[in-house]
């Protein structure tokens, strides 16, 4: 049954990181309550938004998602979970727990509950190589190539069965690479932004495993936090509803390079060597789809959010957000 506070609450899991934080300070400058869940393993308590309700444990715990009885839970957004391709060969028990069970467990408490929406941070990971650029999500192939992205397709279609059976209105919000003011700095493992920005503030030295030919779609995450509240809140006729988060722009890491040595205060080296397992060649997306569905498009361009990323890294939190 419903808890007794009877103020209109979200849970946002994993606002001790990047995504959460920010999708939780939104809510709540709307006046909404905001409940978290975050083992702190990526994140830290101090990222955390003042005024958040924090519960310390796992999402994949049944006894840490207890502790959401005394709520009155009305939307869900899923965002905590293991992050990154590369670091899903680590150890790939963890995140299917993190990224598979965490998901059905919440998508039960959301039924049993009756909540009214659940937001999944799903992953353009979902898509592999094999499609053609831009991707459209009604007929784009669907064949990950990481354990990650595994996780990220079998959550999905957990969604669409709790959509069809148990009438939760669902919503996959597959992301493209989010960059912005607030991202780990000090993970060098996930978040190719954010990993060649700190090498260039640190070392003024970039060094990129991989081809200067891979190619991204780079989404900021101002219109990532607003993508995912305008899905709690659309009206779709359809229950369960898949939507990327992208720009529809291809940006290689070659350029991606000219750009963060464009927004740099001083000269920034670069060299090419190595690789890494399972990753994705090339990947951008149109956005036609949730376009159309909410009317939502990106604001921000890539150029402009590396000047505030920039601006925020090095300090000049006037420059930043």
């Amino acid at each position: 049954m419903k808890g007794t506070d009877v103020m209109k609450t979200d849970l946002v899991t994993g606002a001790a990181g990047f995504i959460g934080a920010e999708i939780a300070r939104e809510l709540l400058k709307q006046g909404r309550q905001v409940v978290t869940i975050d083992n702190l393993s990526t994140g830290a308590e101090e990222h955390i938004p003042e005024n958040v309700i924090f519960i310390k444990g796992d999402t994949f715990d049944k006894e840490v998602l207890e502790k959401l009885e005394k709520y009155n839970i009305e939307n869900i957004y899923h965002i905590a979970g293991q992050s990154g391709g590369i670091t899903s060969y680590d150890d790939p028990v963890y995140d299917m727990n993190s990224n598979i069970k965490s998901t059905l467990l919440l998508l039960d408490y959301a039924a049993e509950h009756k909540c009214q929406s659940f937001i999944y941070a799903s992953s353009m990971a979902v898509y592999g190589d094999e499609n053609q650029c831009p991707i459209i999500e009604e007929t784009a192939i669907i064949k990950p190539n990481t354990f990650y992205g595994i996780g990220k397709m079998a959550s999905e279609n957990y969604m669409r069965i709790y959509a069809e059976q148990f009438g939760i209105k669902c919503t996959a919000l597959r992301f493209c690479n989010i960059y912005g003011p607030g991202q780990n700095m000090e993970n060098l493992r996930q978040g190719m932004v954010s990993i060649f920005m700190s090498q260039a503030i640190k070392n003024k030295h970039i060094h990129v495993m991989g081809s200067e030919k891979r190619f991204r779609d780079f989404v900021y995450i101002d219109d990532v936090v607003r993508a995912c509240i305008m899905a709690a809140d659309g009206k779709e006729k359809e229950r369960f509803n898949v939507y990327s988060i992208a720009t529809n722009r291809k940006t290689t890491v070659e350029e991606l390079i000219r750009l963060i040595q464009k927004v740099m205060p001083f000269e920034v080296s670069v060299e090419y060597k190595g690789s890494t397992p399972g990753d994705q060649f090339g990947v951008y997306c149109s956005y036609e789809l949730i376009k159309k569905n909410l009317g939502w498009t990106p604001k921000i361009d890539l150029q402009n959010g590396l000047a505030k990323m920039s601006g925020w890294a090095l300090g000049d939190k006037q420059k930043g957000k």
